[in-house]
């Protein structure tokens, strides 16, 4: 009777490549990995019945696809490396702690009064990873945070209302900027160009975007590639503080790693 030999050796290295990428897309994104795991084992075990039929073009083909998931991986999930690899030895000198609490009061009623106004607004609170890069045209500023000065932003016959305003360590540092176009196919139809461009930074960044729709009234916070549609004020409230607080942190600890 003739057997048909079987390649032990080529199972065990794609189950082991199956593994490692599936390792690596579940540090990357979480939710994408479990369905990734699952085209990976559909493709070990087809290669495992095509060595047991002795299927060489068949052995050959599905070799190729799990050879190239590595690379497949990293067109699939390129904006999230993007943002990983920013964030590699980009951890920037803390500046003076800022009275966090006084620039999220101030926030809130300004994104209060607009959203009760039905004013559209775009407001991004830089956290650890810079995004000058990220940013179209725009107007330097060096101001306070004030809801006064958010509020003259956008209204409908400022020249710059239609970008997104910046705060960085604290201060308003650029107006009337304009932001990436998120292409995620999966977002809300009837989410604007405010929103596509809240979360295109947000998938490039960990900043922290905040938006006020001029149809609805409703503020939403974007940040992690995420969307809180309609934000309740004491998350809002939450998620300012740890966005504007993290310098602060950040000192702390660098204090307390160079004191003797």
């Amino acid at each position: 009777m003739h057997t048909i030999p079987l390649d032990i050796t080529g199972c065990l290295d794609n189950i082991f490549l199956a593994l490692l990428v599936f390792g690596l897309a579940l540090v990357i994104k979480r939710e994408v990995a479990f369905r990734l795991l699952a085209v990976m084992a559909l493709l070990t075990l087809l290669s495992f019945a095509a060595r047991l039929a002795a299927i060489q073009p068949l052995i050959r083909s599905i070799d190729t696809v799990i050879a190239s998931m590595p690379i497949i991986l990293a067109v699939i999930f390129q904006n999230d490396l993007r943002r990983t690899l920013l964030a590699i030895g980009k951890r920037q000198a803390a500046a003076p702690a800022q009275d966090s609490d006084g620039t999220v009061d101030e926030i809130l009623r300004a994104l209060a009064d607009m959203a009760g106004r039905r004013i559209g607004a775009l407001v991004v609170i830089v956290r650890h990873q810079p995004i000058d890069h990220l940013l179209q045209v725009g107007t330097d500023l060096d101001a306070k945070v004030t809801s006064e000065l958010l509020n003259s932003i956008f209204l409908p016959y400022s020249p710059i209302h239609d970008g997104a305003v910046i705060i960085h360590r604290g201060k308003i540092t650029r107006a009337g900027c304009l932001l990436p176009l998120s292409h995620n196919p999966d977002i809300a139809k009837s989410f604007g160009t405010r929103h596509r461009a809240a979360l295109g930074l947000s998938e490039l960044s960990d900043a922290l975007v905040l938006v006020v729709s001029e149809e609805t009234g409703k503020i939403s916070a974007v940040h992690d590639s995420t969307i809180t549609y309609d934000i309740e004020t004491a998350e809002l409230k939450r998620l300012l503080k740890k966005s504007l607080d993290h310098r602060r942190s950040s000192s702390s600890a660098s204090a307390e790693g160079a004191s003797p």
